[in-house]
């Protein structure tokens, strides 16, 4: 079995009284993805914030390529290649879609400091940017701004901007909302191609995308993992069943 390249062991963070993560561990092998699921509430957000860096864990390891991460920000851990799909409430609104990847590309070069008009001329910047968005379906949206986008074409950008950071790994936290069918099933069909590129941790409800992506699952339930396995082990899982599935064990 290949060596993880992420794990987690025994990540705990508590919010006053609510233990909103309880003793977690989970890894991402190469060329897999591991699908995180779980009912609204269970913490699968704050679980993805503290790998990412941008929540402090109480206790635990975090381990990314074999390093401890855990004493890290968020800005060196995306160096080191752990990329997080950004939040909608992360993108520019006012910025199109092709400058915020270019802010992405800027960033991966060490280059964050250049005046706009050279920038927005600059073939480093502009080829990698829409090459990111043409993998992304983005492409005839570049030039319109981040705010007149759909909510699905939004979090393609997400995606694209992780794609502009050359990540290692990515943390994706519920790519497929706010999108239709179609746009589910076209996302679904990328991601299933990018796991050779880099492994996913993927949050996501859409349980037809899970079970169509996933390598693994592990369930999360008020800060716990219940259970870990392979889609067949997961479907057949009481405890899930009950939890989560909505179906009688």
């Amino acid at each position: 079995m290949a060596e993880a390249v992420l794990s987690i062991r025994d990540l705990r963070k508590t919010f006053g009284a609510l233990k909103a993560t309880d003793g977690v561990s989970l890894d991402l092998r190469p060329g897999e993805i591991h699908a995180l699921i779980g009912p609204n509430g269970a913490g699968k957000s704050t679980l993805i914030h503290q790998i990412a860096g941008s929540i402090r864990h109480d206790s635990g390891n975090i381990h990314f390529f074999g390093h401890d991460v855990g004493t890290l920000g968020m800005a060196e851990r995306a160096r080191r290649g752990l990329g997080r799909s950004f939040q909608i409430s992360s993108l520019a609104p006012e910025f199109s879609a092709l400058r915020n990847v270019m802010l992405a590309v800027q960033a991966r070069q060490g280059s964050s400091f250049r005046f706009l008009k050279p920038v927005m001329s600059d073939r480093s910047l502009i080829e990698p940017a829409m090459a990111a968005l043409e993998r992304t379906g983005l492409a005839d949206r570049a030039r319109v701004p981040a705010a007149e986008l759909s909510h699905g074409e939004r979090r393609q950008l997400e995606i694209a901007i992780a794609l502009a950071l050359g990540p290692k790994a990515f943390l994706l936290d519920e790519p497929m909302a706010g999108m239709g069918p179609e746009g589910s099933r076209s996302l679904t069909a990328f991601l299933d191609s990018l796991r050779q590129e880099a492994p996913i941790l993927l949050v996501e409800h859409d349980m037809d995308a899970v079970f169509a992506l996933a390598d693994r699952i592990s369930v999360l339930v008020y800060g716990r993992i219940i259970a870990s396995g392979t889609v067949d082990e997961i479907r057949s899982h009481p405890e899930v069943r009950r939890a989560y599935l909505g179906e009688a064990a």
